[in-house]
């Protein structure tokens, strides 16, 4: 799957974990891992612009998604057997979502995370404009960062305890490199 971002926001944020909770959030939804998508972070102006160009609606917002390739209304794009894809692009604001993110009371990182799942999600074809399509959506949503949540926290778990293991291996002098062992020439 490739996912290329762009951050011209002006913020500093983790790009390779908002990347992964792109992988996360399409590999779950069993999108082909030969599609494409885009994240490109932006400042308040520029998705101000996009939000009333796009959307007819003033001033910025948290997030934008924009496909790409036209879907066959009677297959979408996380349906087995589909092919490679370009899913379009996620637009992300940080400069926004801080805001939001201090008011849920998590990091930016967090928001950002789940801006990203929501855009995912939008650009597979799910909406929130009636109360049934919210909560579907919503309730998808939410599964995914959790099970993002557990991953990462287990990955995390699994490299201090291999990083914790190789240095006690180190100190009693059994850690062995990745290198193999150089043959003997005289064989």
């Amino acid at each position: 799957m490739s996912i290329e971002i762009a951050n011209e926001s002006g913020v500093p944020v983790d790009e390779p974990s908002i990347v992964s909770a792109a992988r996360f959030a399409l590999d779950r939804m069993g999108v082909s891992p030969l599609a494409e998508l885009s994240v490109l972070l932006v400042e308040l102006d520029v998705m101000a612009d996009l939000h009333e160009r796009w959307m007819d609606l003033p001033g910025p917002t948290d997030v934008m998604a924009f496909p790409m390739d036209e879907l066959d209304s009677a297959r979408r794009p996380d349906a087995a057997g589909l092919g490679p894809a370009l899913l379009g692009d996620i637009v992300l604001c940080p400069a926004f979502a801080k805001d939001q993110a201090k008011k849920a009371g998590h990091s930016l990182l967090d928001e950002l995370h789940l801006l990203t799942v929501h855009g995912v999600l939008h650009l597979l074809g799910y909406d929130h404009a009636e109360p049934a399509e919210e909560r579907e959506m919503f309730t998808l949503q939410n599964r995914i960062l959790a099970d993002f949540r557990s991953a990462t926290a287990e990955a995390e778990r699994l490299a201090v305890q291999r990083a914790s293991d190789s240095k006690l291996l180190g100190a009693v002098g059994l850690e062995h490199s990745d290198q193999p062992e150089p043959s003997d020439p005289t064989t």
